[in-house]
């Protein structure tokens, strides 16, 4: 992948310092522009997300490309210590100014800087599909999960309906990457991202790829009709 805030677009062969580079081109407005693609529904996702963990007062959980820390804080309300990391020091430098209380770290999610098996539950929110190798982080997470602990990956996928899913990917196709040009600090990149929810395997798949990467009790439900889904698995 090759992205530059400067505007050249990201393929989908894409390496860790190119997606860093992607994300701090589009930090200045990224919850802004999500928020405003999704017609508001990143808000539910994300509470839909910190339910499913099933988190605790008192648990640790490690919000992995956390972004500007909108994800982590949502966590947070749970009661549960929450830390975020993404490979972005734009998205991190935009969260601190915007979420001073929210802990946010430089991370790689294929490796990951904790010691084994420190957190009772990991997350991620729409950014497996922008790691080079997604079995490998799936693998990262479960080697800093404690035994037992849980993981839940909220990403974008593939609605169910048909006929949902052909006007689906016509606006994608159509209407994003005109209202990217109004809202987002960088348009470009939303190409990248629309062409990276079109190759994204689905759900099955999907809970393939967690449970061969030795996570147990892999399940998934979907979200507003399959726009997103959640996936959830346990620690063996």
């Amino acid at each position: 992948m090759s992205r530059t805030p400067q505007g050249q677009r990201a393929s989908l062969d894409k390496q860790p310092h190119e997606v860093a580079a992607m994300f701090d081109g589009v930090a200045a407005r990224y919850d802004l522009t999500n928020t405003v693609m999704t017609a508001g529904r990143d808000r539910a996702w994300r509470r839909a997300t910190r339910e499913a963990l099933g988190l605790r007062p008192g648990e640790r959980v490690l919000d992995v490309g956390a972004g500007t820390g909108v994800s982590t804080e949502e966590l947070a309300r749970s009661g549960a210590w929450a830390v975020g990391a993404d490979l972005s020091l734009g998205m991190l430098h935009a969260g601190k100014r915007t979420r001073p209380e929210v802990p946010l770290l430089a991370g790689d999610a294929l490796r990951l800087p904790f010691a084994d098996g420190v957190f009772d539950t990991v997350t991620i929110s729409f950014a497996l599909r922008n790691v080079v190798d997604t079995e490998a982080a799936l693998r990262e997470f479960a080697r800093v999960t404690r035994p037992g602990g849980r993981l839940v990956v909220c990403e974008l996928s593939h609605p169910t309906n048909p006929v949902f899913r052909t006007a689906y990917l016509s606006y994608l196709m159509r209407w994003l990457p005109t209202a990217a040009q109004v809202v987002s600090s960088n348009p470009d990149a939303y190409v990248y991202l629309i062409e990276s929810i079109r190759a994204w395997p689905d759900q099955a798949a999907l809970a393939q790829r967690i449970q061969a990467a030795g996570w147990g009790k892999v399940a998934w439900r979907n979200l507003t009709g399959g726009l997103a889904a959640l996936h959830r698995a346990v620690r063996d």
